[in-house]
């Protein structure tokens, strides 16, 4: 879908809509895009030189965005990484990366209700900005050392609850209830294996993690117990999850291989969701005005 960019119509829209629906066009795309005149006519628009890793859109001001990125060349070595920040809708990408150490692989996420509010998340650990992303401070208290994180996820009734997943060796899901100021271990300890983190937004407590190999785990005590929900889904590498927010016992599972699941019973059972998709996905996502399943699928290099 392609929203013109000088539509009134399109900004209301874009406030609504979820960043992962944002980002798995922009990761399909190569790059960050933006649309112009025309259905599904998109121009690249910066930032350039990487890959678009996380994209994150102010809830209160659609136009300001925020995008991390990482490239590397052909010894792997990084070319350019780090979080970007644009203020009118893409068109031009300022790097705002004052305070981050190890940019790299960068998770991100907004608090909705105090926006200027930001959590970054990557191989330096966990960094807290409080000035829209001009400043960066570490917030690792007790994180494993060494601090490297991934999948980031910010409760949406109460923001000063996260949870990271620490991605070394005998790690597993961590949770804050101060803004970041301090962590501690959930009941979920196979870090290296979960790829996904969704939260149900009418009850945050309860929280799914998509895994490599142990399908999709469920918690409904804020993380402290989990168990796997597995009934009817064939493929138990699980890469996405999406949560449809105006129903949420309707989830969507992206798996590698198997294409998407779909379970309306809030995990306890699932059943294939492939009409017309490619068998490998990479994201799944809910419109939240249109309530849809939308897809993409692994590039193939």
């Amino acid at each position: 879908m392609s929203v013109p960019a000088n539509s009134i119509a399109a900004r209301t829209i874009a406030r609504r809509l979820c960043t992962a629906l944002v980002l798995s066009a922009l990761v399909w795309l190569g790059g960050l895009s933006r649309a112009e005149a025309g259905i599904d006519v998109w121009t690249t628009n910066g930032p350039y030189g990487g890959t678009i890793r996380s994209l994150a859109i102010d809830p209160q001001s659609s136009t300001t965005l925020y995008a991390s990125v990482e490239g590397v060349d052909v010894n792997g070595a990084p070319t350019v990484e780090g979080v970007f920040k644009s203020t009118d809708e893409g068109g031009s990408w300022t790097a705002i990366n004052t305070g981050l150490t190890n940019p790299g692989g960068i998770s991100l996420a907004i608090d909705p209700q105090t926006p200027t509010t930001l959590y970054a998340a990557g191989w330096g650990g966990v960094f807290k900005s409080i000035d829209a992303g001009n400043n960066w401070t570490a917030v690792n208290t007790g994180l494993p050392t060494p601090t490297s994180v991934g999948v980031l996820a910010i409760d949406p009734q109460t923001p000063t609850s996260l949870y990271v997943v620490y991605r070394a060796s005998g790690g597993g899901v961590f949770k804050s209830t101060d803004g970041g100021g301090s962590w501690s271990r959930t009941g979920l300890t196979t870090g290296n294996a979960i790829s996904a983190l969704a939260i149900d937004s009418r009850t945050p407590t309860t929280l799914y993690a998509g895994t490599w190999g142990d399908g999709v785990l469920k918690s409904t005590d804020g993380s402290a117990t989990w168990s796997a929900v597995n009934t009817g889904l064939t493929n138990l590498t699980v890469i996405s999850l999406a949560i449809d927010s105006q129903t949420p016992t309707t989830l969507y599972a992206g798996t590698a291989g198997s294409g998407a699941f779909k379970s309306t019973d809030a995990g306890g059972s699932w059943t294939a969701a492939n009409s017309s998709l490619p068998t490998t996905i990479l994201s799944v996502e809910v419109h939240p005005l249109r309530r849809h399943l939308s897809g993409r699928r692994l590039q193939e290099h």
